[in-house]
Parts: structure tokens; C-alpha cells; sequence
């Protein structure tokens, strides 16, 4: 009996590795064709796919930078559109995936400026921040602000780093072509990004 449930989870084993190869392989068969239909020049085509491709990933990480859903679903759009008026300039120095995350970080930190700008103004007049009552407050949502406060906190180069590579879930070499930075100094934010969020939510 045990040696047929080794045998067995042996088998699943097998069976989610061969799963992963074969959904590793259609992503990059995915990126190939988006290439390619970009260097033809049917860019119409290829922003459909990008968008069947990759609208999910990029809400993910355009969640993760505002918090919002609806500023983030606002924010896949402007990054689709923009991807379509840059793909005449785009060279296949990196990934497809990579290369709309760097356009999506862009327009994700500009967003949080012009956000941070507007209710620094608001404050002027009127304190409008929400004061939430604690004992109304679940503790998933309270470790969910904590951790975006910390993250908040964090320097902005480094934040985008670790978004990119936890939230977006890019390779370092990824996250160094959507900053426009080398692999090592990728991994030395990401690395820097976490031991300062250890250090503030240590306790939990």
C-alpha cells in the first residue's frame, strides 16, 4: 500500500512538472507570436493578444502599486494603449511580458505621484482620510494595510523591484529590463526591499 502511494504521488509528481514545461512552453510560443506580429507591423493583432495574454498579470501588479481596483483596471488600459503606440519603437531587447511591465511601472509610479499630489491638496482644505473604527476592522484587512503601509514606505526604486518580482512574478532579469537596470542591482533592491519589510512586520 505505501509503495503504491509512493508510486502514486510519484506519478503526480511527474505529471505537474510536465504540466508546468507544457504551460512554460505555450507562454513563450504566446511571446514568440506577439513578437512576430509586432515586427510585421499588425500591431492590432498584437495588442489583442497582449491583452488575452497578459491583462491579468498586469492588474495584479497595477493592484499591488495602488491598492484599487478600479485604478487598476484604469491603468491596464492606459498600459495597453500605451504598448501600442511604442510597439513601432520596440527592438525584442527582452521579453514581451517584461517589457509592458516596465511600461506598466512607469505609468503606475506617475499615477501614484499625481494621486499623492492631488490629496496633498485636498488636505489643504479638508482632511477627507477615512478613520476607520478598529473593532470593525477584520485581521486580514488590518495585516493587508499594514504590509501596503510598509510597502509604501519602502524607497520607490525598490518598491517597484520587489512588486515586479513577488506580484508580477518576472525573473531578475525581467525586473532589470522593466527598470532599465543590470540583473545585480535588480536583485540587490529586491533584496534590500525585503529585509527592510522583515524588519517592519517582523513581529507578525
Amino acid at each position: 500500500m505505501a509503495a503504491g502511494l509512493a508510486l502514486a504521488r510519484s506519478g503526480d509528481d511527474a505529471r505537474t512538472a510536465d504540466d508546468a514545461r507544457a504551460g512554460g512552453d505555450a507562454r513563450a510560443d504566446e511571446a514568440r507570436a506577439i513578437e512576430g506580429l509586432i515586427g510585421a507591423g499588425d500591431f492590432r493583432e498584437a495588442l489583442s493578444r497582449c491583452a488575452k495574454a497578459y491583462a491579468m498579470p498586469l492588474g495584479r501588479l497595477c493592484m499591488a502599486f495602488t491598492g484599487s481596483q478600479a485604478e487598476s483596471e484604469e491603468l491596464v488600459q492606459e498600459t495597453l494603449l500605451a504598448a501600442l503606440d511604442a510597439f513601432p519603437q520596440y527592438r525584442a531587447d527582452g521579453s514581451v511580458r517584461a517589457w509592458l511591465f516596465g511600461i506598466a511601472r512607469r505609468i503606475c509610479g506617475r499615477h501614484a505621484e499625481l494621486k499623492a499630489r492631488r490629496e496633498a491638496r485636498l488636505r489643504l482644505v479638508h482632511d477627507t482620510r477615512p478613520r476607520p473604527d478598529a473593532s470593525e476592522i477584520a485581521l486580514e484587512r488590518e495585516r493587508a494595510e499594514r504590509a501596503r503601509a510598509a510597502l509604501a514606505r519602502l524607497k520607490p526604486s525598490e518598491r517597484e523591484a520587489v512588486v515586479l518580482r513577488f506580484e508580477a512574478g518576472l525573473s531578475f532579469k525581467e525586473v532589470a529590463i522593466a527598470c532599465g537596470i543590470d540583473e545585480a542591482t535588480a536583485r540587490k533592491r529586491v533584496s534590500r526591499a525585503l529585509g527592510r519589510l522583515r524588519a517592519e512586520l517582523g513581529e507578525e
